[in-house]
């Protein structure tokens, strides 16, 4: 068991530190456009103060924690030259503190926003009938 929480703990790490990597990739000039569109996403998710789905949600609060980001970063470093890859990971394990992502917060805040006004909408038209 005790193997298993130190395999987890240095995967987390490397989660983290993928993470400020790709926030410096979605930001560096040398980045091909592609892969700079799926950094910066996946980076503006991962850093954002809050999930799409909240935690309290049962299973699916933990679902884009355990499965979204991790395949997202796997597909944005897919996509990044190894050599550039590799610059932002030493960039990201020197970085003192982890960045926030205000464009993040911004986009599932709109998002949230887009899914009441949906189903205010529902909601309105299925209960009221003139």
């Amino acid at each position: 068991m005790a193997g298993f929480m130190k395999s987890a703990k240095q995967w987390a790490r490397r989660i983290k530190r993928d993470v400020v990597a790709l926030w410096f990739a979605a930001r560096d000039p040398k980045t091909p456009l592609a892969a700079k569109l799926v950094a910066a996403a996946v980076a503006a998710y991962a850093l954002s103060p809050i999930d799409l789905i909240p935690d309290f949600v049962s299973v699916l609060g933990y679902l884009d924690d355990l499965l979204i980001v991790p395949l997202g970063i796997l597909l944005a470093v897919y996509m990044i030259p190894v050599e550039l890859m590799t610059e932002f990971r030493q960039r990201a394990a020197m970085q003192a503190s982890r960045p926030a992502s205000r464009a993040g917060l911004m986009a599932i805040l709109l998002i949230w926003s887009v899914v009441a006004a949906l189903c205010g909408w529902l909601a309105y038209r299925h209960f009221y009938r003139p």
